[in-house]
């Protein structure tokens, strides 16, 4: 098959790997290593395949880092972009509107869990954060019955919530935040409400117990200082895809309201069709105080992210300018139109293309596909909440204990899936699967025996070393 040049240029497949290998530093990637490898270089896609420039082509089975929601190259979205360039591609909201920021607040609102009504506009999942902590600290200062000096947050651990000192402050994955330790401000963690693996002389039982005291012991004891509690609700993503028990969000709901303490919902991974529903609180019927939005809000297409705050929260920064309670942050891509026009068109499509209908059936077939996986010696746990997946590989199913580090397990599945045409990308040693919510069942059942396939291959390498 004939090389696809990217617009613009006739550089070969070699000629741009030199480059890349010359100047292009890449995120959460072992630079030495990457280098040594010939990885593919993306050119163009469609549907729910990624074609590189020799032409192969890839089933998006992370759904191009868990942001793509219907396809590439959708119609509407495609439209949506077109049109808007036609009339302005980017004017500041400091001081100034736009017509997309605001048909795109209004629909979000709609949809929102109810009594989330005001939305600050930023441009990543970590800037959405940040924004949450900013608003949730200067809140408490600006509060109706008086100042409060509110300075902790609440984070569970192996927590991520983006890669900004202060979403980075409320992280609890060792690997990505240990560097960074003096430069983060205190928060405070409680256990994750998960059972794979639990301190000596417990059962998962007493465990779960366990977290539940110590949630509400660290809330009692220190709400006078909390300004917010920070969770993913039901899955934590990058942590492992984590998944929490029923209830968990609701109990943490209920706590965080007895103690005057706002609730933070960081949807950026687990929204927009994700775990089976729209939102991930709609399935405890839990409106947080602020939620995080980005990745899927666009459909995958441009950075974009939303911070969505109640009318209370607002309230407190209203006030003359002499006073001082303006909420002093900000970005200069805030409420793009490009984003704001195209993310609204995804929004329209989730109905007129029952995309959550399809996610719910999708889920069902995931389940069913990876069960065999369980039968495999090395493969410790199946997590899984709607289209979220994590497949736990260990050396020892017994002990649950780990790989060593060196051996790149989850790696070496991930080249396995590629040589089988599918794009896929672990934490460590958990092979995460996140298609895309509007993938076509037929896909799907694709990419599980794709990965099934990868998974049995590495687990049978391994099995012999």
């Amino acid at each position: 098959m004939p090389s696809l040049h990217p617009p613009g240029t006739t550089e070969p497949t070699t000629a741009l790997r030199d480059a890349d290998r010359a100047h292009v530093w890449h995120p959460f990637t072992a630079m030495q290593e990457y280098c040594r490898e010939e990885v593919p270089i993306i050119a163009a896609a469609e549907g729910f395949h990624l074609i590189d420039t020799e032409g192969r082509r890839y089933l998006d089975g992370t759904s191009s880092l868990w942001c793509n929601v219907h396809g590439h190259r959708v119609p509407e979205l495609d439209d949506a972009l077109r049109s808007q360039i036609d009339r302005v591609a980017h004017s500041t909201l400091l001081g100034l509107a736009n017509v997309p920021s605001i048909e795109l607040a209004r629909e979000l609102v709609a949809q929102a869990p109810a009594g989330l009504s005001r939305v600050f506009y930023s441009d990543s999942g970590a800037t959405a954060v940040e924004a949450a902590l900013k608003l949730a600290y200067q809140y408490h200062r600006q509060r109706g019955d008086g100042p409060h000096e509110r300075n902790l947050f609440v984070s569970l651990s192996g927590a991520y919530h983006g890669d900004t000192i202060g979403s980075v402050s409320l992280g609890g994955v060792e690997l990505y935040h240990k560097t960074f330790g003096s430069l983060l401000f205190k928060t405070l963690k409680v256990p994750a409400p998960v059972t794979y693996r639990v301190p000596a002389g417990h059962t998962a039982e007493s465990y779960l117990a366990w977290c539940d005291a110590e949630l509400e012991r660290v809330l009692r004891e220190n709400h006078e200082q909390i300004a917010a509690f920070v969770i993913e609700p039901r899955v934590q993503a990058a942590a492992g895809m984590l998944v929490h028990p029923p209830g968990y969000l609701r109990r943490v709901r209920e706590l965080t309201e007895r103690y005057g303490i706002l609730l933070v919902a960081d949807e950026v991974a687990v929204g927009f069709g994700r775990t089976g529903t729209l939102f991930a609180c709609e399935q405890e019927q839990v409106t947080p105080d602020l939620m995080c939005l980005a990745k899927g809000l666009t459909g995958g297409y441009l950075p974009l992210a939303a911070t969505l705050a109640t009318e209370q929260i607002y309230e407190a920064f209203l006030g003359d300018w002499s006073q001082g309670r303006t909420f002093f942050h900000g970005h200069t891509y805030t409420g793009n139109p490009l984003g704001c026009a195209v993310a609204l068109a995804s929004l329209r499509r989730f109905e007129t293309h029952r995309v959550l209908e399809n996610a719910q059936q999708n889920a069902g077939l995931l389940r069913e596909r990876l069960q065999p996986l369980l039968a495999l010696p090395h493969t410790g746990e199946i997590r899984q909440c709607g289209l979220m997946v994590g497949i736990e590989l260990v050396q020892d199913r017994e002990t649950r204990e780990p790989f060593p580090a060196a051996w790149r397990v989850g790696h070496q599945v991930t080249l396995a899936a590629r040589r089988r045409g599918a794009i896929i990308r672990p934490l460590r040693d958990i092979v995460v699967l996140m298609p895309p919510p509007a993938m076509p069942a037929a896909l799907l059942d694709e990419l599980c025996d794709i990965a099934i396939a990868a998974i049995e291959e590495v687990q049978s390498q391994v099995a012999g070393a």
